[in-house]
Parts: C-alpha cells; sequence; structure tokens
C-alpha cells in the first residue's frame, strides 16, 4: 500500500485531523481573519475618507483665504485711494487758502501803496510850493505875502504836469 493507497484506518484518522482543523480554522480563525481584514479596510477606507475630507476642508479653508486675501487687497486700494483723494483736496483746499490769502496781502498792499503814494504826493506838493516859493522870494529878493495866489499858480502847475503824465500814460 503506498501513498496513493491508504489504509482506511489512516484514512479516517486524517479526515477527521483535516476535518477538526478546518472546523478550528473555520470556527475561530477565519472570522478573526475576516474581521482583522474588514477592520483593516475600514480604517483604510475610513483613513482615505477622513484624508479626502481634510483635504477638502483644506481647499475651503485656502479659498476662504484667497477670498479674504483678495478683499484686503481690494480694501487697501481703496484706502490707499481715498487717501490719495482726500489728500488731492486738502492740497487744493491749502493752495486756495494760500491764493487767497496771497490775494488779500496784494490788495491791502496795493492799497497801502496808493495811500502812501496820495499821502507822499501831498507832502511833495507842499514841499514844492515851499521850496518854489523860497526860490521865487530869492530871485526876487523879497517875500512872497500873496501865499494864495503862489498856491493857484503852483496848482495849474502840478494840473498842468498831471495832465502831461496821462497824456503819456
Amino acid at each position: 500500500m503506498g501513498p496513493l493507497e491508504p489504509k482506511a484506518n489512516d484514512l479516517i484518522v486524517a479526515v477527521i485531523c483535516f476535518a477538526a482543523v478546518f472546523f478550528t480554522f473555520a470556527k475561530f480563525l477565519v472570522p478573526r481573519i475576516t474581521r482583522t481584514l474588514e477592520a483593516r479596510q475600514d480604517a483604510i477606507e475610513g483613513t482615505l475618507a477622513r484624508s479626502e475630507a481634510v483635504h477638502a476642508e483644506a481647499r475651503r479653508i485656502h479659498a476662504e483665504y484667497q477670498a479674504e486675501l483678495s478683499e484686503a487687497r481690494h480694501e487697501a486700494a481703496r484706502i490707499r485711494q481715498a487717501a490719495t483723494d482726500d489728500g488731492s483736496l486738502l492740497i487744493q483746499e491749502i493752495r486756495a487758502e494760500g491764493q487767497r490769502q496771497r490775494d488779500e496781502l496784494v490788495a491791502s498792499a496795493r492799497a497801502q501803496l496808493e495811500a502812501d503814494r496820495i499821502l507822499a504826493e501831498a507832502v511833495l506838493r507842499e514841499d514844492v510850493l515851499r521850496l518854489a516859493t523860497d526860490l521865487a522870494e530869492r530871485i526876487l529878493g523879497e517875500p512872497i505875502t500873496d501865499e494864495r495866489r503862489a498856491r493857484e499858480t503852483a496848482e495849474a502847475f502840478f494840473a498842468e504836469v498831471d495832465a502831461d503824465s496821462s497824456a503819456k500814460a
């Protein structure tokens, strides 16, 4: 009898041992192995799902960050533009105020110059009249007593000079 023709006793013992090992594997080991494989599969799928969820959350947060960054840039540009506009407006107001003050100073100076000119002209006319009278007294060798006539003569002279200067202007 050889290995291809076993004895019936050996065959029955081998079948019982095989059945016992098979039953032990089927009853205890295969369910544990199955549970372990399923747990691993669930862990892998759960980790994958969690990683996809985390990745999606990261993409959402990144998009929000980009949107906030873009909004902040727009806000900064708007603030810069508003500051530039305010600065330009302030410069225009300061220039207008400076122009107004300059015009007031120029007008005041012109009025003061005109008043000073009129005053100086009156003083000079009196001085010229006095000098002319003194000169006439020296030339004639006697005092001029008719002050009214001397004043009229000087006024006529000044009127003639004023008319000549008006005609030349």
